[in-house]
């Protein structure tokens, strides 16, 4: 009888020709999101550059006489602490405006934005997240259509209004209330703790925390703001943090409200005092300095806080 011979080949079983098939697949797809991961960090240093290189040149541009900022425009040495450095620039700042009264005027007034801010607009956003009342969502649509508002269509009726509103103000022997609200902190502060975004952060954030928790406390007797207060406000650390970026960034940097409501130069902020600088002949090198001045606080502030506010934002980015 004839014996027939089986190539060795058909001897491969079923289940380990697709792996022999799969493995280029695998390494193809494993090479795709190699160039996708190079692309994106390509695409991320490019932004980063765009956004750093400014810094830079503002930086140390404030340590260079107007004579070695303009040689070294025509160069990378704009971005780079080369050439003559000193600290003149900034004694220049502090002789020709008072920027020592401006930066505490913007951080009085920033400061009680934020810290009201934060207060008022939170309860508002557990007001419309957590309690149960008629037409919240009506209202929440109202807050949020003001977004559409901008701020220079209301703001000649706004100066008429504070304008003819009383004011608190300090004398000698305490306080005084004066009609008109106009070259106090009054008039710089109280037009910006209502934010119409932080309360629809707050909003969506107090929302996503278990309603259960609620009950379980008003069976226990806990009154509304009890609850707010010890419970939901301890769990809303990012978002909290989220708001005070958010509204400390247009705080620090209001210009056109406080150069209509303010004349006096002892009350005005720190954008106001930019315009100082152009007046007369203009030094590039002091004018760099007044920026760095204004510009690094903040710059500090939200790198501390950018974890928490890139958290909170992830998170509603998300629900929505």
């Amino acid at each position: 009888m004839a014996t027939h011979t089986v190539p060795s080949h058909s001897l491969t079983t079923p289940a380990q020709q697709p792996t022999a098939q799969r493995v280029p697949g695998r390494r193809g797809r494993a090479a795709t999101k190699r160039r996708s991961r190079v692309l994106t960090y390509i695409g991320l240093v490019v932004a980063a550059s765009v956004a750093v290189f400014p810094l830079l040149f503002m930086i140390f541009s404030s340590l260079k006489p107007d004579s070695q900022i303009f040689a070294d425009l025509g160069s990378v040495k704009a971005f780079l602490p080369v050439g003559e450095l000193s600290l003149d620039n900034y004694e220049g700042v502090f002789q020709r405006v008072p920027a020592g009264r401006f930066l505490l005027n913007s951080a009085i007034v920033t400061v009680c934005i934020v810290v009201l801010g934060l207060v008022v607009n939170s309860m508002i956003g557990f007001a419309i997240a957590r309690m149960r009342w008629k037409g919240k969502r009506i209202i929440l649509s109202l807050v949020l259509a003001t977004l559409m508002v901008p701020f220079e269509t209301i703001a000649v009726p706004l100066v008429f209004w504070v304008a003819k509103l009383p004011s608190l103000q300090w004398v000698v022997d305490g306080f005084l209330v004066k009609q008109g609200m106009l070259n106090t902190y009054q008039v710089q502060i109280l037009p910006y703790i209502a934010n119409a975004l932080a309360i629809f952060l707050f909003s969506q954030h107090f929302g996503d925390i278990p309603k259960e928790i609620d009950e379980a406390a008003r069976v226990d007797g806990a009154s509304w703001f009890t609850i707010y207060r010890k419970i939901v406000v301890p769990l809303s650390g990012p978002t909290f943090a989220t708001v005070a970026i958010i509204m400390m960034l247009p705080a620090w940097n209001s210009y056109l409200w406080p150069l209509m409501v303010v004349q006096e130069e002892a009350m005005r902020p720190v954008s106001v005092g930019m315009q100082y600088f152009f007046q007369l002949n203009p030094v590039w090198g002091e004018i760099m300095a007044y920026g760095t001045l204004i510009t690094v606080p903040m710059l500090v502030l939200f790198i501390i806080f950018q974890r928490s506010f890139v958290q909170s934002l992830a998170g509603t980015a998300v629900k929505g």
